[in-house]
């Protein structure tokens, strides 16, 4: 017959030994269960806002079962047996008392209530336990014998599992909760029955510690049949996933008896008085009902794998963002702008003039709606206002560009009346309402196809009207929120995976009007132009200056030479001056947009920097922040699981 294991740890030693408390019989449960019982409390407490209450309720009843448990007697250990409708035992129950003090009877079922019977322990306390049972008072007894082998003992009858009466397996279901530990007496005949093993055994493996299986009325099988039905019910057992205290190991002791004949009672009985001088079944049976808890849990607690974002995803995130904004085409139009600033410089005063005269003719031929209203072409050239080798560029207005498309009301898309009264009407154009948060690239934004008309002032039949660009990028924002959040909620248990994207939902909510006052800061910052001009400007403007100082003094002298002022050889002296100022400025002005081109792409990919590092800290702090916090606590919760669970 298979032993219960040897004592891990007695009174005052080993883990799951109990400690008691000065002045009293309430005791402090060992550090282990102590550690699990605390990170399941805190772990309830951090998810109460993200698991529903029901997920929860089991374990906030163990916790309750641990507290009310722990408050009263730690001498006593409260031991079951608990079997089937004619299984004997209560004839066990008496056998293990010495006296019947559980009525037997061949009426079924017999026990109708449960019966308790008492050994005294060194201090008192059993009557707490009683009561938290709901053993009435007249069924509470003692042995007869009162053997000090047995002390801390409470037994208690319990009635019959499958009884057909209600109330008394509703009776057992409750005490079996309560508890420290239970002995399942089965008889030859029933022994397999399902209902004992589907309903009870198989459900309770994870309690064998804290198990005895009795196989009772042995002396009703001839020869060795009872070891050989010993051994088929050790099969069952394995089955049913229950671990058997075999070589050693923990885990439920099988014995053979027979409770009329006393035949292995003794045995029984001494298993018993071991088990109970351990002083640790509460402790065994409070972390079986933690280690149940955890395992219902596990579903909302455990990740499939690794959880959180990326750097590949928070880099994708940033790029989408800065799609949304226009960065690219922003440092693009900020490099244009650059060397059409550099080329307004760096050029002959003539071009200079030119350039501004004709911008201030482009805005007259508008009537003023130049201030207010900027043109949307079909074609992707450039104005003939551009000035020295730029004016606006094609791609958009940006920078110094832009402040001359002016503003309008927010929303207003499409042909309007005072575009009608303007220089619109005039070639069948269409007058597109534009503002700062009406920005132009790519995500819906006007891209490379934009710019002011040629220099007819007026667009093609058939251009379709600017989109506002905060709508067309609406949809780039919430695909790159939506992406973030299924990166970061990969993994998560469902609870968990809803809550980081709720969060990432509640930041996305005003994302796009935050990206678009982004947009229209680096807007506002590069409406002015560099801030600071590179010194090599003045020297060219200066050498510009000089060489059209040259050609007019030239040109003059030619003329003088013509008309006969000066000598017959004085043309050759003005023309040298000529030529060198004439030839020398279109070659300096060329020779500065060389050398302006390198500087011109670091000022735009500064600005572009600028506002994709604007519109990444906007999504982090709307986005990324709130799905790192849940991240976090999941993270913390996650480690709370792991303790509460033993792992």
């Amino acid at each position: 017959m298979v032993q219960p294991r040897s004592p891990a740890g007695v009174e005052g030693g080993g883990a799951g030994a109990y400690r008691w408390v000065a002045g009293g019989g309430r005791r402090a449960v060992g550090g282990g269960l102590r550690g699990r019982l605390d990170a399941l409390r805190e772990l309830i407490a951090l998810s109460r806002s993200r698991l529903d209450g029901r997920a929860l309720e089991g374990a906030g009843r163990v916790l309750e079962t641990a507290d009310e448990r722990y408050r009263l007697s730690g001498e006593h250990t409260v031991v079951a047996i608990a079997g089937a409708t004619g299984s004997g035992k209560s004839s066990l129950f008496n056998a293990l008392a010495g006296a019947n003090r559980s009525q037997v009877g061949p009426r079924r079922p017999t026990t109708a209530e449960p019966v308790a019977c008492v050994w005294p322990g060194s201090r008192s306390g059993a009557e707490g336990l009683l009561h938290r049972l709901g053993v009435p008072a007249h069924r509470r007894h003692a042995p007869a014998d009162g053997s000090s082998e047995l002390h801390g003992l409470i037994l208690i009858d319990l009635p019959d599992h499958d009884s057909s009466a209600t109330e008394h397996r509703a009776q057992v279901d409750r005490m079996l909760e309560l508890v420290d530990a239970v002995i399942w007496v089965v008889d030859p005949e029933k022994y397999a029955d399902a209902v004992l093993h589907e309903r009870y055994l198989r459900p309770l493996a994870g309690y064998a510690e804290v198990m005895f299986v009795v196989l009772n009325q042995v002396d009703r099988l001839p020869g060795d049949a009872a070891d050989q039905v010993v051994d088929d019910l050790r099969r069952l057992l394995d089955e049913d996933g229950l671990a058997l205290g075999e070589h050693g190991e923990p885990g439920a002791a099988v014995l053979a008896l027979s409770a009329a004949t006393g035949r292995g009672v003794g045995e029984l009985r001494e298993a018993l008085g071991q088990f109970v001088a351990e002083r640790g079944a509460a402790d065994r049976r409070l972390a079986a009902d933690v280690d149940a808890a955890a395992e219902r849990l596990r579903s909302v607690y455990a990740a499939q794998g690794r959880v959180g974002l990326t750097e590949q995803a928070r880099a994708e995130f940033d790029d989408r963002l800065a799609e949304a904004v226009g960065a690219v085409a922003t440092g693009r139009a900020a490099e244009r702008d650059w060397l059409r600033y550099a080329e307004r410089a760096c050029g002959s005063p003539w071009t200079r003039v030119r350039g501004w005269r004709g911008w201030r003719g482009w805005r007259g031929s508008q009537g003023g709606q130049g201030s207010r209203w900027a043109l949307r072409g079909s074609g992707g050239g450039t104005t003939g206002a551009e000035g020295i080798g730029g004016g606006l560029t094609g791609a958009g207005l940006t920078g110094a560009g832009r402040a001359e498309a002016g503003r309008v009301d927010a929303g207003r898309v499409g042909v309007g009346a005072d575009a009608d009264a303007g220089a619109g009407r005039a070639g069948g154009g269409r007058a597109v309402p534009w503002r700062s948060g009406m920005r132009w690239g790519p995500a819906g934004r006007q891209g490379a196809s934009g710019g002011l008309p040629a220099a007819g002032g007026v667009v093609g039949e058939g251009v379709e009207p600017a989109v506002d660009g905060r709508a067309a990028a609406r949809p780039v924002v919430e695909q790159a929120v939506r992406t973030v959040a299924a990166e970061a909620a990969y993994g998560l248990p469902a609870p968990w995976a809803q809550a980081v994207r709720e969060a990432a939902d509640r930041g996305a909510y005003g994302l796009p009007e935050a990206l678009d006052k982004v947009a229209a800061d680096a807007e506002e910052a590069l409406r002015g132009g560099p801030g600071v001009k590179p010194r090599w400007w003045k020297v060219a403007a200066s050498l510009q200056g000089l060489l059209s100082v040259l050609q007019v003094v030239g040109v003059l002298w030619l003329l003088g030479a013509v008309t006969g002022v000066g000598g017959a050889t004085a043309w050759v002296s003005g023309l040298l001056p000529a030529l060198l100022g004439s030839a020398g400025g279109p070659a300096l002005a060329w020779l500065c947009r060389v050398v302006a081109r390198g500087s011109a792409r670091r000022y735009g990919q500064d600005a572009e920097r600028r506002l994709r590092s604007a519109a990444a800290g906007c999504g982090r702090a709307r986005v990324l922040e709130p799905v790192a916090a849940e991240l976090l606590r999941y993270r913390e919760v996650r480690e709370q699981y792991a303790v509460a669970s033993g792992a």
